[in-house]
This record gives structure tokens, sequence and C-alpha cells, in this order.
């Protein structure tokens, strides 16, 4: 059985092969979420009129990854305080979002977004500003083909990731 989650981090290119390498994923892929335009070209999306996240979805087997480990990843992979900019990548496109599948997700994307962000309060850091909102009547639209594993057909392309260079906090069992 098997499981989907949507991550918008900025760039989608380097995002994708941080979920890929990552044990338990089954697939991934990149396109856009959250705009207003059906089937959006890259160009488009580039322009900021279609409202469209870069994203990555993840395919993935929750019994060897669990979405809680895939949403740590999210968090210290990017800069979740950066308004619609990762780096040198501005616009709405580059902004932070997760689209949630469902109502157990929705709520364990918000408790990391809280965990997170005592962990980057606790470094004098901003707030952050990533939209956390249900996948439910979000189409996903599959980015071009030439967008697709870019990195692993260019292993030296463009990886523009921004980070705020905090951990995710681990929680410590009580004894």
């Amino acid at each position: 059985m098997s499981s989907t989650a949507y991550f918008a981090t900025g760039c989608f290119w380097g995002a994708e092969r941080r979920f890929w390498q990552m044990d338990g994923v089954i697939e991934t892929s990149v396109g856009y979420m959250g705009g207003v335009r059906p089937n959006p070209s890259y160009e488009q999306v580039c322009t900021g009129v279609t409202g469209h996240a870069e994203m990555v979805k993840v395919v993935f087997d929750p019994a060897k990854v669990s979405y809680q480990r895939l949403l740590e990843e999210f968090w210290t992979m990017h800069d979740p305080t950066s308004l619609n900019q990762q780096g040198g990548d501005i616009g709405t496109q580059y902004r932070s979002a997760i689209f949630t599948t469902d109502e157990e997700q929705m709520q364990t994307a918000l408790a990391s977004k809280s965990d997170y962000q005592t962990a980057l309060d606790a470094q004098g850091l901003d707030q952050i500003c990533t939209e956390i909102l249900s996948a439910d009547g979000v189409p996903y639209y599959e980015a071009e083909e030439y967008h697709q594993k870019y990195l692993q057909k260019n292993p030296n392309g463009y990886d523009c990731h921004s980070s705020t260079g905090v951990p995710y906090p681990r929680k410590v069992a009580q004894s």
C-alpha cells in the first residue's frame, strides 16, 4: 500500500532528488499545483499569472518511511520563512507549500510546522510562511518531461535550495 505527498520548496529539481534518494520513496515526479489555469506550461507558471507552485509529488511506502520523516526532510531542505523566494529564485511559483491528501497528513503537517517553528524561534529566525492546504479538489499537473528527474539527467545541473541551517528537532523519549 502506498501513500502520496505533495511538497513545494522552491525549484523542484533539487527537492525531487532529495526525495527520490530516501529509502521508502517509491516514485517522484515534478509538476504544478495551487493555481488557476488548467494544464499550465512551465513558461506560463514562471510568469506568475497561473498562481501555481513548483511541486514534487512523492509516492511512498508508509511501512518504510513515515510521512513525518518526509516532513522533516521538507522543513530542512529549504527556507520555509522566505516568502515566494528561495535563494535567487523569486516568484510565487517558488513558494513553500504542502498539500495534504487526508486529515492525518494535515494534522501531522501542522504539528511538524509548530515543532520546526519552535526550533527556528530558539535561533531567533523568522516565522514560517509555508502554506499547508488540502489537496482535495486541487489538481496536480505533471511538468514537462525535460523537468522529470532533471538532476539525474543533468547531475551537475542547477540545484538552488536555501536553508535555515536549523535541524529538525528530535524528540527524546522520557525515561
